[in-house]
């Protein structure tokens, strides 16, 4: 079995910790998701932090990401990563509630 080709669609879960609620991170998530080819969504979680789903090229969430980052640079504490299945027909990237 091969490896993944770095242009097949990966699926990513990020969940952001630290002050990533109530500081627009939600709605500044989602405008820089259009300066990237990703879809997905961004929601608030219960327990304070911010759940994120991407999916796209592997360097093209990495990047997603990055941007993320640097907008929120001492705002986030802490990142976590895992890897999802890819959602076949997804359109467009959005807040969820």
């Amino acid at each position: 079995m091969s490896a993944a080709n770095a242009s097949d669609p990966v699926r990513r879960r990020v969940v952001f910790h630290g002050r990533v609620q109530g500081v627009c991170f939600r709605a500044t998530t989602r405008e820089l998701a259009r300066r990237f080819a990703v879809t997905g969504f961004v929601r608030n979680l219960p327990d304070g932090t911010v759940e994120l789903e991407a999916q796209g090229v592997p360097a093209e969430i990495d990047r997603f990401c990055e941007a993320i980052r640097e907008s929120f640079t001492g705002f986030i504490s802490r990142v976590e990563i895992a890897d999802l299945s890819p959602l076949p027909g997804e359109d467009g990237f959005a807040i969820r509630f």
